[in-house]
């Protein structure tokens, strides 16, 4: 029946909308300089008929791979299907990233809408008994085929992909399988579109200025443009990252400090967004995939690939780690509540405590604070300084171009070259509003790739939730913010200095377990003083960094470092009990998340608060059963950075070396080649725990 109609829909579509067509910006060649999307005359109208017309065209272009008579080969299969659906690939990746950062209800609704048409698209792909068959027959003979390194990996990870979706079931599993993936679909989206409503729903206004105690002048000034903004009086706060983390850390009113951290933490438990029973379901969905597939649990068919390769070895990682940080994360928590007892703190140190009162002991212990750091982190010096530190390193040069269309006013976008080569655009969109998910990500508009000898290099977006401007402040970042910063733009440059032919093997299209390389490995420059030094500077008075300023960044780097291990390798514990199941827990999700966590809680756990409910990442996002991967590859980066500690940090040959056996390489080889191609040998795990100060 949907096969019928989705014909009928295409076959109609067809014979009335060639004016429609020829007026879509999403299925014309763009006119802007190159080909870069017309989100100037992007509407929302257009999204659908282009989705129709799109999936019918690459359809189109599969359905000529089958019916060639020929003998299949590498360029009449393979490379064909490489190619195929180009339109729908550019249209997915505009809807679906803007989807995240500049959505409404009407265009949440159009991603449920859209997605049943798009896993149809998708099975009639990989369950074609004879477009398989021609791929299984070319990489049958693939050792006598001549292929080169590029294509015999694109030939291997295209039969990898249709084996790993379900190619070789039978007809009821396909039909099972498809039915999976597209509930799978419609419930992380739904899972997504909760977290983002929840977010929006609270705030907290205040209209006593005795509810501001202990607010830092910029916090409350942005408390005040917020509630202008909204038509409120005094002060309004949201659970926005930036205006959440600066209140729990800054205020003094310890009891809106817990009303905030209640709200922030407790996100989609209970009421309209409640997210509980996605959870289940998103699991179960993800149990039964991997079950129809021959693996026993999720997290068995999501590691094999990976570096890591299989759960015990994963298990292992973050036991061994969470062993060695448990220690040091009771003594950072036990410092600073008995810092607090010491001013005059009473009662049971709590969750919300912790932030406020670990801000005034490292300002005490280090002399050091976000409110005396800010002022030399201004948005624009720290962007002009990233962007310098790709000069640096790589020689590329970034131009802001304002003849170039972006979807809202507060992104811009840069020219990225190599010499006279263009290498790629970047957008940067930094600024939090409530069409907009929370957290900072990089993703793409275009991947690199060759398409008949064209090279079409890469659109890359970087999107954070800094804070915004006022009338009177410019944006000015925490330190955090800085290290955010210089590891989005490390995705960046992962996928505009990518090199290669094929899209899907370019760029950040890589192993979950290493994408984070590339990424972490940037943030270790924000503890430099010669880069601190050639851009930090006091946005009123133009004063470079003070020395003892840097010297205390670098004395505190290590601060809490112990709380901060155990906070990470607790989201990788959590996502590997939900996905290390054959049956899906019983539990609702705070209480499962409280019994998996207990033994490594180093702060008190809140009854009917936990982090699964809001946990995007794993129940939205791509890192199911692969969140420990960003302490994976904190050792990767901990153990790359020393290569440039020991040859100087902006030493041009180590760079090269890093950009062209880690950056440009995409996934041609195999992850653990690539690091041992730049670093000589295999990772060292202690790496991490020397530079983290853990071990000596």
């Amino acid at each position: 029946m949907r096969n019928s109609l989705f014909a009928i829909l295409v076959a109609v579509f067809t014979m009335t909308s060639c004016n429609m067509e020829e007026k879509n910006p999403l299925l014309v060649d763009s006119a802007n300089p190159y080909g870069a999307p017309a989100f100037d005359k992007i509407e929302l109208k257009h999204y659908k008929p282009a989705f129709e017309k799109s999936i019918a065209m690459a359809r189109a272009d599969v359905d000529a791979i089958i019916a060639n008579q020929d003998e299949p080969t590498f360029e009449n299969t393979i490379l064909a299907l490489e190619n195929a659906g180009k339109t729908y690939n550019s249209v997915s990746e505009i809807f679906f990233n803007l989807n995240e950062c500049c959505t409404n209800d009407q265009m949440q609704n159009l991603a449920e809408e859209l997605t049943p048409m798009m896993t149809e698209y998708s099975m009639y792909v990989l369950f074609n008994p004879v477009l398989f068959s021609k791929i299984k027959s070319v990489y049958e003979k693939r050792d006598g085929l001549g292929l080169d390194k590029e294509q015999m990996r694109l030939l291997t990870e295209t039969y990898k992909s249709f084996e790993e979706n379900g190619a070789n079931l039978n007809d009821e599993q396909k039909v099972e399988f498809a039915k999976i993936a597209e509930e799978l679909s419609l419930a992380t989206l739904q899972f997504g579109k909760n977290v983002l409503a929840a977010t929006n729903a609270f705030t907290l206004n205040l209209t006593d200025e005795a509810d501001l105690e202990g607010l830092p002048a910029y916090v409350i000034e942005m408390g005040a443009e917020e509630a202008k903004a909204r038509g409120e009086k005094g002060w309004t706060y949201t659970l926005n990252q930036s205006s959440y983390s600066d209140f729990i850390m800054f205020s003094a009113r310890r009891d809106l400090r817990e009303k905030m951290w209640r709200e922030y933490n407790g996100k989609c438990i209970g009421g309209e967004h409640d997210n509980n029973e996605l959870i289940h379901k998103i699991v179960t969905l993800r149990t039964r995939e991997a079950a129809l597939l021959g693996y026993n649990t999720y997290a068995d068919f999501a590691l094999h690939n990976r570096m890591a390769k299989n759960q015990e070895t994963v298990n292992n990682f973050i036991s061994d780690l969470m062993t060695k940080s448990l220690p040091f994360a009771r003594a950072d928590v036990a410092a600073i509540s008995a810092f607090a007892r010491e001013n005059g703190f009473e009662g049971e140190f709590m969750p919300w405590d912790f932030s406020y009162w670990s801000e005034k002991y490292k300002n005490e212990k280090y002399s050091l604070s976000q409110e005396m750091l800010k002022p030399y982190f201004e948005l624009g010096s720290v962007r002009k300084a990233v962007l310098g530190l790709a000069t640096t390193l790589y020689g590329i040069t970034f131009e802001e171009r304002n003849d170039i269309p972006v979807y809202h006013p507060d992104v811009t976008v840069y020219e990225v070259k190599d010499g006279d080569r263009f290498m790629g655009l970047l957008y940067f969109d930094f600024f939090p509003r409530d069409s907009k998910q929370g957290g900072a990500w990089m993703t793409s508009f275009r991947e690199e790739s060759v398409e008949n000898g064209v090279e079409k290099r890469p659109f890359v977006s970087i999107v954070t939730n800094f804070t915004k401007p006022t009338s009177t402040t410019p944006s000015l970042l925490t330190f955090y913010e800085v290290t955010t910063i210089l590891h989005e733009f490390g995705h960046g440059l992962h996928g505009l200095l990518a090199e290669g032919s094929y899209a899907s093997l370019t760029g950040t299209n890589v192993t979950r377990d290493f994408v984070e390389l590339p990424s972490q490995i940037m943030e270790n420059w924000a503890y430099e003083p010669e880069f601190l030094q050639s851009f930090a500077k006091h946005y009123k008075t133009g004063e470079v960094i003070p020395q003892e300023y840097i010297d205390r960044i670098i004395a505190a780097k290590n601060y809490n470092a112990g709380y901060s291990s155990v906070r990470q390798l607790q989201f990788g514990t959590i996502d590997m009990a939900w996905h290390s199941n054959t049956e899906t827990p019983s539990d609702n999700a705070v209480d499962f998340e409280h019994k998996v966590l207990a033994r490594t809680a180093v702060v008190p756990m809140i009854d009917g608060i936990a982090m699964c409910p809001s946990f995007t990442h794993i129940f939205a996002g791509g890192y199911a059963a692969g969140y420990y991967s960003y302490k994976w590859a904190e050792v990767l980066d901990a153990d790359a950075f020393s290569l440039f500690k020991e040859k100087g940090i902006f030493n041009k040959e180590v760079a090269a070396s890093f950009r062209e056996n880690i950056l440009s390489k995409g996934n041609v080889e195999d992850a653990d080649v690539l690091f041992r191609n730049f670093r000589g040998r295999d990772p060292r795990p202690e790496a991490l725990l020397e530079r983290s100060g853990m071990i000596k």
